[in-house]
């Protein structure tokens, strides 16, 4: 219970940073697209501005003859044009007339400035709060004090036919849609990250349970391979324990009875150093690999185990039987202590798990670039499903169920 808790928890950590992470990368993404949109809708408002603004500069410098005098013909191109005045300023507030075809009713507006840098007069939808002094830079973003909109615009010096300083024109237009289009970009990203991270939250949790399968099954395999040396363990420890305090309840031993007990003594710290060796290896090869030592010579390992394992296979009345298919001795560059291990083992399972008067026979052959060893029993074999798992580390199959026959091989 406990260790489950602990895996949920660090579920449910690794699900969080996840999603922490995520959030920052879909916040700058964000960020970034809003940013992206904001820059291309301002670099065509500009666009658009300039053309509007260009098109009236130069239509209207080809018409001007004295400075600071609007020639009548400038009305055609601007009909609700008007000389400032109080009164003029008021009918241009309620007026709703374009000035030029190429314009958004409403959106923009003119107004001209002589060289002193008075305005005297204007054009289109003129805002009220606009201040009236005159700023000769080139573009500039003002607010209608008025109501607080939002105004972009452009000037430009005009000059008479004969090349002699007019005044200046300036072209604007209301952000009020271009505001509200990004107010829109805005409104999406602000409720979208809400449900991406909604999304991002449940595939963390399921991510990081994928991620976390592999080590709690590893932990799971850690715990079986635990209890397996604790029982593997305990098991000479107790028979030694057994044999002291048997021999503790003898009040005078012969020399045959105190080495019958020494010997078995013996035997149970022999297969305590084995275990413990076994353990020594496994921890060894984790952190580096063993080297190829020496030459060995195939046949003779397989003919020493045959012979070393024969009396246990007797006395669970199985037949085991060895194999060598080649012509000359099997000679190979490896670990002979690691390979008599290896192939033991194997041997001592299919005894173990191969029923009375079955068989085992172990076959020693070769091909064209590999030695190959060969384990087969007649015993109850590893179910099909297992089979994939059976080099995971700390692996064991825990439940026995019907198999066709299967055995061990090595090349």
């Amino acid at each position: 219970m406990n260790q489950n808790k602990l895996f949920k928890l660090t579920r449910l950590r690794l699900a969080l940073w996840y999603a922490i992470v995520m959030a920052f990368i879909l916040s700058l993404c964000g960020f970034g697209l809003y940013k992206a949109v904001s820059h291309a809708h301002w670099v065509t408002l500009d666009r658009e501005v300039e053309s509007v603004a260009g098109t009236l500069h130069d239509s209207i410098e080809l018409k001007l003859k004295q400075p600071g005098r609007l020639e009548p013909v400038i009305k055609q191109l601007l009909p609700n044009i008007c000389v400032v005045g109080d009164r003029c300023i008021q009918e241009q507030s309620t007026s709703k007339r374009h000035t030029l075809s190429a314009i958004h009713q409403g959106d923009y507006y003119v107004r001209f400035f002589d060289n002193s840098g008075r305005l005297f007069a204007i054009a289109g939808s003129y805002p009220e709060g606009l201040s009236p002094v005159l700023s000769k830079e080139l573009w500039q973003t003002l607010k209608d004090s008025s109501n607080g909109k939002l105004y972009h615009q452009i000037s430009f010096m005009l000059h008479t036919q004969d090349n002699r300083d007019w005044g200046y024109i300036q072209v604007g237009r209301s952000l009020e849609d271009f505001n509200g289009y990004l107010n829109a970009v805005k409104l999406i990203l602000a409720l979208g990250l809400p449900i991406a991270m909604g999304l991002v939250g449940v595939a963390s949790w399921w991510l990081a349970g994928l991620a976390m399968q592999p080590i709690y099954q590893s932990y799971k395999q850690i715990q079986q391979f635990t209890a397996d040396v604790a029982h593997e363990l305990r098991t000479p420890l107790a028979a030694s324990q057994a044999t002291v305090e048997s021999a503790l309840m003898i009040p005078q031993l012969d020399q045959t009875e105190a080495r019958d007990i020494l010997q078995t003594i013996q035997r149970q710290n022999q297969r305590l150093t084995t275990l413990v060796a076994d353990l020594l290896l496994l921890s060894r090869l984790d952190r580096q690999r063993v080297p190829m030592r020496h030459e060995c010579c195939l046949d003779d390992i397989i003919s020493d185990l045959v012979e070393e394992f024969a009396a246990m296979a007797i006395a669970v009345n199985v037949k085991l039987t060895s194999s060598i298919r080649v012509h000359q001795p099997l000679n190979i560059v490896g670990n002979s202590e690691q390979l008599y291990r290896l192939v033991s083992n194997l041997i001592i399972n299919a005894i173990q798990y191969t029923p009375q008067f079955g068989k085992v026979a172990v076959i020693l052959d070769r091909t064209d670039h590999y030695a190959v060893i060969q384990v087969q029993d007649t015993g109850i074999g590893i179910p099909q499903n297992e089979l994939t798992r059976i080099f995971d580390r700390f692996y064991r199959v825990n439940s026995v169920s019907e198999a066709p026959p299967l055995g061990g091989s090595l090349s």
